[in-house]
């Protein structure tokens, strides 16, 4: 994989926007190139974002994972696992992406392109991924982790406690009535313990399928367990 004078412009126009500037300019090429670009053009496998994105998937984990643990040392894992979960998600890493305008510079195939694949949230998230592990290749885990910093700086500084999180029960309810054009249902499945430390578990439906099943301590903490389920099935 080559760049022409072009293309060299473009990236480095896009380095500006993103914050770094890249040692291997090819690194950025590849974490920008889709699949359906590396197919058209018959480039090798490995021309195309996907093991970028697989690396960059676990370089923003760990590297919001560090900065949720300095912001809220008395925060136990499970309310640390949350508060990630709702920023390292495919629908908030799209919206990342927007900022920076990523669409716009990706390498894409004519038919993806010509059905809207730059605003693609899952194509969207997933280039953003790329990149990440992109300037983990080219100079590590440091750099970054600094560029997640500054990319994440304000949604951390946002997030008080886990109420930054959107209720998962509402935010069901909105896609459920958007796509199915109905409202999800909960039907208490199985209650057991004694009375001091009880067990829920929730069976919740769309149009009678099943599509999750939530166990807390509370009825409400089963039903948001199984409506977080439901979110990863239908987005």
């Amino acid at each position: 994989m080559t760049l022409t004078k072009t293309e060299k412009k473009s990236l480095k126009e896009f380095e500006k926007i993103l914050g770094y500037s890249f040692k291997k300019k090819i690194h950025l090429k590849r974490a920008l190139t889709h699949k359906s670009y590396s197919n058209e053009n018959h480039l090798p496998y490995a021309e195309h974002n996907e093991r970028y994105e697989y690396l960059g998937d676990a370089v923003l984990e760990l590297a919001v994972s560090h900065m949720l643990m300095e912001r809220f040392p008395q925060y136990p894992e499970g309310e640390l696992s949350k508060l990630r979960a709702a920023i390292v998600n495919e629908q908030q890493l799209a919206e990342m992406a927007k900022i920076i305008k990523l669409g716009d510079f990706l390498y894409l195939g004519k038919g993806e392109s010509r059905t809207g694949g730059r605003e693609k949230p899952s194509l969207l998230s997933d280039a953003y991924e790329a990149l990440f592990g992109a300037i983990f290749l080219d100079r590590g885990f440091e750099k970054a982790a600094k560029v997640v910093r500054r990319h994440f700086k304000n949604i951390l500084e946002r997030t008080k406690d886990a109420g930054f999180i959107k209720d998962y029960k509402t935010r069901l309810q909105e896609e459920s009535q958007q796509r199915f054009k109905t409202i999800p249902k909960y039907r208490l499945a199985q209650q057991s313990g004694p009375d001091h430390c009880r067990t829920f578990v929730v069976h919740l439906y769309i149009n009678d399928k099943l599509y999750g099943i939530g166990e807390g301590m509370s009825k409400k903490a089963a039903e948001q367990e199984a409506a977080r389920q439901a979110l990863e099935k239908i987005t």
